[in-house]
């Protein structure tokens, strides 16, 4: 991708800006901390995907239902008031004070209550028709599967391979009567997706306004029990009836002792690379509808990924499989010839993925969190950074900086971080220690987490790989939201020219 200026910006996800509702949507809050973004010289807002999360896969924005569909419960009730898409009145009374954790279940029951009025009053009115009939055309090409797809869940309460095997195998006929059938239901989905993205694309814009980029992430794979699996289960290794023969994974890491287990059905590079990788790329181009920049989660399964048994606990038996990706890559070149991905290059990276990177100048990242364990060749020691890379204190899957100091960080470690700032570091200065290393690095982009930006301790932490409980809940107060937590961030950002 082309070489940027030196810049910055924050990683906060959408479900963690105070509101409310349950959970950090796209409303009044959300422009909120985008001027303070532009006010304290940030270029960029990272967030994590925009996709369907599930109370059942715990909440994972990494684990949805589609690659293409946007998430209900950031539907911002505000915005549907003041567009007249609903009452005021039930606005206010559904509402209840701001907390610091997200409550999914509470939020999903009323974030569905609010669209379910709004499409009834939608039907009554026909206000805005053309313009859903317009993103119902425009979308086409997901939507009309999707929203199919989404009907039929419900209806039937299981997931897709369990369906009669008329509709798992997408029989026409079959498929024909579904949607005749279900046709009100589908037309809802699709008036959920409508919603979804109209209030994104107004935050876009005024994001541009603003002079500010978004970061988005594209998760490596897709659920098995998503529109994208049904709809392509070719390009997956399954078995007959439709069922994961491997998932995926990675070995035992800095995460997890035994690996980490995602459990999504693998792709099977043969197939996808006879279609001329259309269904990855399909997905990025989407992304890149939605974002500025795409970070491609797990950068090294586009070169070998790690196949582990369907019936396996752990990640422990897997194995690396080697992709074609010499052809993928060419492809990749010139289907996106800027090439505006950020490559998450963390874990165990093999020489011919750090050869790929720099030969295409993608930029990796570097995690200070990893820094002070080992030598000074340590690859995340700032010393070490080269420009055309993007810096973090830490990641949504890490700790944060203080939580790290408190909790994680062994008495070597500590002391290699002393030595490298010259001085002994409190608890309460060791998160602006970190990110003023990241901030003065060599690196020309610099992303710190929100939570490392109020110096929070590991009750702010997003997510914990190794526990598949209590995550994706951290979630800023309106208070957390003022100007005067930003005055420091705008300083450093001025003083390591990254305005």
């Amino acid at each position: 991708m082309p070489r940027r200026k030196r810049s910055s910006g924050v990683l906060l996800h959408v479900t963690s800006l105070p509101s409310r509702f349950g959970v950090g949507d796209l409303g009044p809050q959300a422009y909120e901390f985008v001027d303070r973004l532009a006010d304290s010289g940030q270029t960029y807002w990272q967030i994590l995907p925009l996709t369907p999360t599930d109370v059942r896969s715990g909440n994972s924005p990494y684990d949805s239902n589609s690659s293409f569909a946007g998430n209900s419960l950031l539907v911002s009730p505000e915005l549907l008031a003041k567009e007249s898409i609903i009452d005021t009145d039930l606005v206010e009374k559904l509402s209840h004070p701001t907390a610091s954790r997200v409550n999914y279940r509470a939020a999903a029951a009323l974030k569905q209550k609010l669209i379910e009025k709004s499409y009834t009053k939608f039907k009554r009115n026909k206000a805005n028709i053309f313009e859903f009939e317009d993103f119902c055309s425009e979308n086409t090409y997901w939507l009309d599967d999707y929203s199919l797809y989404k009907a039929i869940s419900r209806e039937i309460g299981v997931p897709w391979y369990l369906w009669p095997s008329s509709l798992r195998d997408r029989e026409d006929q079959a498929l024909a009567d579904k949607r005749q059938s279900f046709s009100d239901l589908i037309e809802f989905e699709k008036f959920n997706q409508f919603v979804f993205f109209k209030q994104w694309s107004l935050l876009r814009a005024y994001c541009r306004t603003k002079g500010l980029k978004i970061i988005g992430d594209l998760p490596f794979y897709v659920n098995h029990d998503s529109a994208d699996i049904w709809i392509n289960s070719e390009m997956f290794k399954l078995d007959a009836n439709k069922k994961p023969m491997f998932v995926g994974g990675v070995p035992p890491d800095y995460f997890s002792a035994t690996g980490q287990l995602w459990g999504n059905p693998v792709y099977d590079w043969t197939q996808l690379s006879t279609m001329d990788f259309e269904l990855l790329f399909q997905r990025m181009e989407r992304y890149l509808r939605l974002y500025d920049i795409v970070r491609l989660d797990h950068f090294r399964g586009f070169l070998a990924y790690w196949e582990v048994p369907a019936h396996n606990k752990t990640a422990v038996n897997g194995k690396w499989l080697e992709t074609p990706s010499k052809e993928f890559f060419e492809a990749l070149q010139k289907r996106f010839p800027t090439l505006p991905f950020i490559a998450e290059d963390l874990g165990v990276i093999t020489p011919d993925v750090r050869e790929v990177m720099n030969r295409l100048e993608i930029p990796g990242m570097q995690v200070l969190l990893f820094a002070f364990s080992g030598s000074t060749d340590n690859y995340y020691l700032p010393h070490n950074y080269k420009q055309n890379s993007v810096v973090y204190t830490g990641t949504h899957d890490t700790n944060t900086a203080k939580g790290w100091f408190l909790n994680e960080a062994t008495p070597s470690e500590k002391n290699t971080l002393f030595r490298y700032v010259d001085k002994e570091l409190s608890e309460k200065e060791v998160s602006w220690a970190m990110i003023k290393l990241a901030m003065t690095s060599l690196s020309d982009t610099c992303i710190i987490p929100m939570q490392d930006v109020l110096s929070l301790g590991a009750g702010a932490r997003m997510n914990n790989p190794a526990k598949p409980e209590n995550n994706w809940e951290w979630k800023l107060t309106t208070k957390q939201l003022t100007p005067d937590n930003f005055t420091k961030l705008a300083e450093l950002t001025e003083a390591s020219s990254r305005t």
